[in-house]
């Protein structure tokens, strides 16, 4: 008899929840204690939290010299690189410079940052910076005070290769759910498909819509969760990267696609990046859609979208 074991854990400082379909209770914990292990590996390599990761290690030698790196980080590298130049640079993992020192969204402040001051680490913001040798497998980056992070596309990256363990593992079904980024495959205990709802910015425990998924991943960015309100005006969590401000005129993004690294890396660029922009571009890329909710509550949708 087919049942679902879900297990939520706290991991990459998200709450992360794993779900895996099987007719046994000790090898679907198995299979999920091998997920949990996976992700608390990936959060080792990618973290900007630990001296010893290479991350660090990278952004320790920005502006003095190139740093051998595995092969695993190299390619999220890449394709992370290879995502700032589809999205004109709206997505851009050198964001570190600016990030935590101007914006911490609790609900201390009460003054936007200093124009200024913002303006001379956006300097340091610039994918086109960092400098892959695959012959050589390092990363460089060019400037001296340049930082790295995986905010943007880790936890999408992790989900996926949790995933991907646990179909490795047999596991025929199941959903690795990141924090409100997730990956599904297969279909429910009863057969039927997955449904998602996609949540109400107004009110996050009332979804407005429901979907029917599998093989399916689901990123959603929201200024619903982390903002502050400065002046009257509501300033989400999401920086963008070319001015070093946050986001406003965007309720909430979600993004559907495969891939759960593509999702999670696809959904701050589009809540950046202008609606009509956004749109646009989500429209050209094959197997990727996306919800878009403004401020005032008006619902745009890519192409192929069929709201329910």
């Amino acid at each position: 008899m087919l049942r679902e074991f879900k297990r939520p854990q706290k991991l990459m400082g998200n709450a992360f929840e794993i779900t895996a379909v099987s007719d046994d209770k000790n090898s679907a914990n198995q299979h999920i204690d091998a997920a949990i292990d996976e992700i608390r590996r990936i959060e080792k390599l990618l973290t900007t939290f630990s001296e010893e990761s290479q991350t660090n290690l990278i952004n320790r030698n920005a502006g003095i010299k190139p740093v051998k790196v595995d092969w695993e980080i190299f390619d999220l590298i890449e394709r992370s690189l290879t995502i700032s130049r589809i999205t004109d640079g709206y997505f851009d993992i050198s964001y570190g410079g600016i990030d935590k020192s101007f914006w911490n969204f609790d609900r201390e402040m009460k003054e936007l940052p200093n124009p200024e001051l913002i303006k001379d680490h956006l300097k340091l913001v610039n994918y086109q910076n960092i400098i892959l040798d695959r012959e050589n497998q390092t990363i460089f980056l060019k400037e001296k005070g340049m930082r790295i992070g995986f905010g943007g596309i880790g936890k999408g990256y992790a989900a996926e290769k949790a995933k991907k363990l646990l179909q490795k593992r047999g596991v025929l079904s199941g959903i690795v759910n990141a924090s409100g980024d997730l990956t599904t495959w297969g279909n429910q205990a009863d057969g039927k498909p997955w449904t998602v709802g996609i949540a109400d910015p107004n009110n996050v425990k009332q979804p407005f819509s429901y979907m029917n998924i599998t093989d399916m991943a689901i990123a959603t960015s929201g200024n619903y969760e982390k903002f502050v309100v400065i002046g009257g005006k509501k300033y989400s969590h999401t920086i963008n990267p070319k001015t070093g401000m946050p986001v406003s005129g965007v309720k909430s993004v979600t993004i559907f696609c495969p891939n759960a690294e593509i999702a999670d890396a696809m959904a701050t660029p589009v809540s950046i990046m202008g609606i009509d922009s956004a749109l646009n571009m989500v429209n050209q890329i094959n197997h990727l859609e996306c919800i878009i909710i403004d401020d005032q509550d008006r619902i745009y949708s890519s192409q192929n979208i069929n709201l329910k």
